[in-house]
């Protein structure tokens, strides 16, 4: 019965370990579907890839076919947020996103526009084919 319960106990702490929210970097590394509401062009969505090439953090914005808009200048990474700087249509613009929650972030474009977004997951068939 010790056993068990010591078996138990174990895999609650490796279960718990492994369920804990990602946090600073490690939570904005990943692709992001952003919308940008009340923009002159209308609401407007567009995808974020942030990624750590050697040691930095890199990342494009796209459309949502996946065609590159604008490569990011720069990115300002804290805790619970992060500022993303590039240029569209011939502005330096600058994104703030704040998290939300573990799949969802909030937050302005220009600290004029308002933003919302969503972690965009890979299905299992796509990991398969970057696999191979």
């Amino acid at each position: 019965m010790r056993q068990l319960l010591c078996i138990l106990a174990l895999a609650f702490v490796s279960f718990h370990t492994n369920a804990q929210a990602k946090t600073g970097e490690d939570y904005f590394l990943g692709k992001w579907s952003v919308l940008l509401k009340g923009i002159p062009q209308g609401d407007t969505r567009m995808i974020f890839v942030l990624e750590k090439k050697d040691g930095a953090l890199t990342g494009v914005a796209q459309d949502t076919s996946g065609t590159l808009i604008a490569k990011l200048d720069k990115i300002d990474m804290k805790d619970s947020s992060v500022t993303v700087y590039f240029t569209a249509q011939g502005y330096d613009v600058n994104l703030v996103l704040n998290r939300k929650d573990d799949d969802h972030v909030t937050g302005s474009l220009m600290s004029m526009f308002d933003a919302e977004g969503e972690r965009v997951k890979l299905s299992p068939k796509t990991v398969a084919a970057k696999l191979d």
